[in-house]
């Protein structure tokens, strides 16, 4: 198992032409995945409060927890947060009618949530990594 995923991760940075990692790789068995009734809410203002979050999705259905994401220093909202339904069909009535929507302004952006596990890292491409690997394909 470990050599065959030695070898992937060979093929993808020869493909790629991506530098092969310095450190040893692990690969773990099972990536995040997402969780049915928990929503990663972006994009919101710095004016949005629980409160108000919890007030524009109360509408959709019993919500369990809402929960806004500050940085430690400033104390400032880091502009997204997470609203966590007692259903998942109710996070899913939620997360469509919602997403593109504005609150106070701005244009929420909504996903369902990954649960990551503790000590485990989670390695998301970035789209603008993806656009420059596309333009060395010849």
């Amino acid at each position: 198992m470990k050599k065959s995923m030695a070898f992937v991760a060979t093929v993808i940075s020869t493909r790629f032409r991506v530098p092969p990692p310095q450190t040893q790789c692990r690969f773990y068995s099972s990536p995040p995945s997402p969780s049915s009734n928990k929503l990663f809410v972006g994009g919101l203002s710095w004016s949005v409060d629980e409160k108000s979050l919890k007030d524009a999705f109360s509408s959709f259905g019993d919500i369990t927890e809402v929960r806004i994401v500050y940085d430690k220093d400033s104390g400032r909202s880091r502009g997204f947060g997470f609203v966590i339904f007692s259903n998942e069909y109710d996070a899913k009535c939620a997360k469509d009618a919602m997403d593109g929507k504005a609150l106070l302004g701005r244009p929420l952006r909504i996903n369902f949530a990954l649960e990551k596990a503790r000590g485990v890292p989670v390695v998301v491409p970035r789209l603008s990594d993806v656009g420059h690997l596309n333009r060395h394909r010849h």
